[in-house]
């Protein structure tokens, strides 16, 4: 046998001689996500491992999806998947979000809850248009999910519901997490005025330590009894803050906010990201999700910047509406968007802090959205 023979068959044996245009599309997909984690700086904690673990699943030959067959072991994450299947991976990111969200400014200024709540109804709108379009209602409740920004929500929603399109859900829902930056700002701009957006809004009240601590103790009481399959999620989240606010378990707060946290990030992103295989992921229908998805979310950010022109009317120009996209449950990226918006147009206004009240709401608003779905519809 020749050389050349030898390198025909190894070549033949090869992943160049299985890979398929759905994969190839994939991988180049992949790769824009893993440039704009980069190059772009979109949320790159959650979109480089995502698209890493899209690019890992969609080589061909070894199945890193693989399930345990005839003795021989599973793919590495097959097991790491594992986590999100069992619904461990979307409560822990909770306890370490928890751990880093500050209530205060809600605590502060109880009226942005009206803004975390009005986001919501990109939920509601998208799950409507799903239904409309022949998708059950529990796959149109997991669909619409998407709208409120919040990946562990989206996954733990789709678990219960609608477990087959848990990787396209699953994909969107990060996917438009990391993407806020670019999602939002047009829908702002398109709804608010030179005006509004240059609104400096008055101080906030201070919150007292004794406020911060009761808050997490009467919310995870209150939600957990009007919606109890909300119990992991929302019990975590709070215990978090807890932890945060009581100023007492330090190194467990530390933990939660960092170490923890940013684990469950890794293999939460590799498994989410590699469930986008290729043929799964090339269908009309799945397409149809990913569209849905943009939807939803664009529906949210809009919802929350009208509630807050409301609300700027009612007060007679004393709330931004630009805080009102921050809405959406993405903490801290969508305040952060309404910073930068603001900033554009007058780079002494601060509306961060202002921001951070309707973007923490959203966390509960999107985690109450599907405790009321999965009531209805589980």
């Amino acid at each position: 046998m020749n050389i050349l023979q030898v390198l025909q068959e190894l070549l033949a044996s090869s992943g160049f001689a299985a890979i398929t245009w759905k994969e190839i599309v994939m991988l180049a997909v992949a790769c824009l996500l893993i440039y704009l984690a980069i190059a772009k700086e979109f949320e790159p904690l959650l979109l480089l491992p995502i698209a890493f673990g899209m690019l890992l699943t969609n080589l061909p030959l070894a199945d890193i999806m693989a399930e345990p067959s005839n003795g021989a072991a599973g793919g590495l994450l097959y097991y790491l998947s594992k986590g999100v299947k069992l619904e461990i991976f979307p409560p822990l990111i909770f306890l370490g979000v928890g751990a880093m969200t500050d209530f205060g400014p809600l605590l502060a200024n109880p009226s942005s809850v009206l803004m975390g709540a009005g986001a919501q109804f990109g939920v509601f709108f998208a799950f409507i248009v799903a239904m409309v379009l022949g998708f059950t209602p529990q796959e149109a409740a997991s669909i619409g999910i998407i709208g409120g920004a919040d990946g562990p929500t989206a996954i733990f929603l789709t678990n219960k519901l609608a477990p087959h399109l848990l990787g396209p859900i699953a994909v969107a829902a990060y996917s438009y997490m990391a993407l806020v930056p670019m999602i939002q700002p047009p829908i702002m701009k398109a709804l608010t005025t030179d005006k509004e957006r240059t609104i400096k809004m008055g101080g906030l009240r201070q919150v007292s330590k004794t406020e911060k601590i009761i808050f997490p103790i009467v919310v995870a009481i209150l939600v957990i009894l009007f919606l109890p399959s909300l119990k992991s999620l929302v019990g975590m989240l709070m215990l978090g803050n807890l932890f945060k606010e009581s100023g007492v378990v330090g190194r467990l707060t530390d933990t939660a906010q960092n170490a923890l946290i940013n684990i469950i990030t890794i293999f939460l992103g590799l498994s989410v990201g590699a469930t986008a295989k290729a043929e799964v992921f090339l269908t009309p229908k799945t397409i149809g999700i990913v569209i849905l998805g943009v939807v939803a979310f664009s529906v949210a950010t809009a919802s929350g910047v009208l509630i807050g022109k409301l609300m700027c009317k009612l007060t007679k120009g004393r709330i931004n509406p630009l805080i009102g996209s921050a809405g959406v449950s993405a903490v801290p990226m969508a305040a952060r968007v309404s910073q930068v918006v603001g900033q554009e147009y007058d780079p002494t206004n601060f509306l961060l802090m202002y921001a951070m009240g309707p973007n923490v709401a959203g966390v509960i608003g999107s985690a109450v959205a599907a405790g009321v779905l999965l009531s209805i519809f589980g």
